[in-house]
């Protein structure tokens, strides 16, 4: 083994890791387990790196991942932020990501699908290749159906090219389970498996005033309450998708309070009037939803 020295603050201080990590904490609120497992597998690859460097030799870390939880966790912007990594450390040449579902990858009929997938793996090599809901691949219901065609050749792809293409499968858990447990060929060449909790309300609220301040708005102490109210209980209504549903009452809070200055038309307005979203813009915009 080779004497050599390395010294580790040097090397990090060469990639832009640390700017990234920082980022990952700025950008999202909450997730810290998610937060904490990327900082790991950022760790294990520079430090993998820093083997090479010195001549020892071990197996290439497993870089192909699945992300699971509900909609609105944060898995994409995750993803982007892995990409970064990955690229920094020079684990992926390119450092985009390619996010695709089941429609960019499976055909119509017979001789569709292969040509498919691999114009959408020839657009993602270098880089990451996020397949969004990825259990949508597999119906073993419908013998008509060509995913396991796209599977099979995805599975080439990430044992032969696993140098120049990182997989990310993400969607629900439990259905991302039980495609696991249909295709085990899958699920052996994932190494690392990563659970994004769906948020609680004060991290909701918190995104809220991010998302809110990001477009120059803030809510007033009583929209606060209203916010968090609706939170409450839309949390526990069906299709709650976290941060995209907040998205979407926001958008809907910032219309009607458009719509309520409009119709107070004629006054003179003030800074405050045009920045502040009442809570009536709240409840008026929350109704029907």
């Amino acid at each position: 083994m080779s004497t050599n020295l390395v010294n580790l603050q040097e090397e990090y201080a060469k990639t832009e890791i640390a700017k990234i990590l920082n980022l990952l904490n700025e950008e999202l609120v909450g997730l810290a387990p998610v937060k904490s497992r990327i900082r790991e597998i950022a760790a294990l690859l520079l430090i993998d790196k820093l083997r090479k460097s010195l001549g020892i030799t071990s197996g290439s870390p497993g870089l192909h991942m699945s992300f699971t939880g509900s909609p609105g966790t944060g898995k994409t912007t995750v993803g982007l932020k892995m990409a970064d990594i990955l690229f920094q450390l020079g684990y992926i040449t390119k450092g985009h990501l390619l996010t695709v579902t089941r429609d960019d990858l499976v055909g119509q009929y017979i001789g569709h699908t292969a040509p498919k997938t691999k114009e959408v793996l020839k657009k993602a090599m270098g880089g990451v290749l996020f397949i969004d809901e990825a259990y949508y691949l597999y119906k073993p219901d419908n013998e008509r159906d060509y995913g396991s065609e796209a599977i099979e050749i995805l599975l080439q792809v990430m044992e032969n090219q696993r140098d120049e293409l990182v997989v990310i499968l993400a969607g629900y858990k439990e259905p991302m389970d039980k495609f696991y447990e249909s295709n085990p060929g899958l699920s052996s060449r994932i190494a690392n498996h990563i659970d994004f909790p769906d948020y609680t309300v004060e991290e909701l609220l918190q995104i809220s005033k991010m998302m809110l301040e990001d477009q120059q708005y803030q809510l007033t102490p009583d929209a606060e309450v209203a916010l968090t109210s609706y939170i409450q209980k839309r949390k526990e209504k069906p299709l709650f998708a976290n941060a995209r549903s907040i998205k979407n009452a926001l958008d809907r809070a910032r219309m009607r309070q458009a719509n309520r200055i409009f119709d107070s038309r004629g006054q003179v307005l003030t800074k405050k009037e045009l920045v502040n979203i009442e809570a009536e813009d709240i409840l008026q915009s929350t109704i029907f939803d």
